[in-house]
């Protein structure tokens, strides 16, 4: 899990409900999935879904990620 917004770097903890992925796992939050995206990953161009939370007792033995991810490039659609 992914601890940020791919787009605006926002900040999505494990228990956001207000965070979209793609199958590959990357992140964003509503705003830019809805108001920048259409709903696409921009990386791979398939639909964003809600993220699924984690348990916080699954938390304590399989941690979130912590390493950000940010497009240098913005928001733009790279897939092609």
């Amino acid at each position: 899990m992914r601890p940020n917004c791919e787009c605006c770097d926002r900040d999505l903890p494990p228990s956001d409900m207000g965070a979209l992925i793609c199958s590959f796992e990357c992140t964003f939050c509503v705003s830019c999935a809805e108001n920048r995206l259409g709903g696409r990953c921009p990386n791979c161009g398939g639909n964003l879904v809600a993220r699924p939370t984690r348990a916080d007792h699954f938390l304590e033995k399989s941690p979130a990620s912590t390493t950000r991810v940010l497009k240098p490039e913005g928001c733009a659609p790279s897939f092609g």
